[in-house]
């Protein structure tokens, strides 16, 4: 049982705890809480990557709970600040979460063409994965962050268009890097 319920996997088990209190909070209208919640969560993904290296406790339950936790995280918080609520002064346009959520489907679908065409492939997550994957939770803590102030900020807006960018590079990516797999 301890060599499952890893220091990391035990943190990412705590991020996905985080996303419903972080979902409550922010339909309670409460920023500040959901702010911290957020950030809470976002600070978990960078540590159990790091921990289960450290430790050389890397686990198969690890490698697949992590990315489930971070789509879990990310799309709930994508969502959350894209529906309309009338304590949001910043939200993601509608556009932006589309993308988004859409090249996670594609990266699923992919994998899954792929595996059930060729036989199991892993699919290590690239450096523009991971930059996404930190723009992603940026973006997150910043709007949070200045819907907590209470206060339109153009930092937003820089934050949405660096998530516009990195979401197309990091899709054509897995898309060459997916082909490139295939017989």
């Amino acid at each position: 049982m301890s060599r499952i319920l890893t220091p990391a996997n035990q943190l990412t088990m705590l991020r996905m705890l985080l996303v419903p209190m972080f979902v409550i909070c922010m339909l309670y209208n409460q920023p500040g809480w959901a702010l911290v919640t957020f950030a809470a969560a976002g600070v978990t993904d960078l540590f159990d990557g790091l921990v289960a290296r450290l430790s050389g406790q890397s686990t198969d339950l690890g490698a697949w709970l992590d990315p489930m936790a971070d789509k879990l995280l990310l799309l709930s918080m994508f969502v959350m600040l894209t529906i309309p609520s009338p304590g949001l002064t910043n939200r993601l346009p509608i556009w932006l979460t589309v993308l988004v959520i859409s090249r996670d489907v594609g990266i699923v679908m992919t994998v899954a063409v792929v595996n059930l065409a060729v036989g199991p492939r892993t699919f290590r997550p690239s450096i523009f994965g991971k930059a996404a994957t930190a723009t992603y939770v940026l973006t997150g803590v910043v709007t949070l962050y200045f819907n907590y102030l209470r206060v339109r900020s153009p930092l937003v807006t820089g934050f949405e268009y660096a998530t516009l960018v990195i979401t197309l590079i990091s899709g054509f990516d897995y898309v060459r890097r997916s082909t490139r797999s295939l017989p």
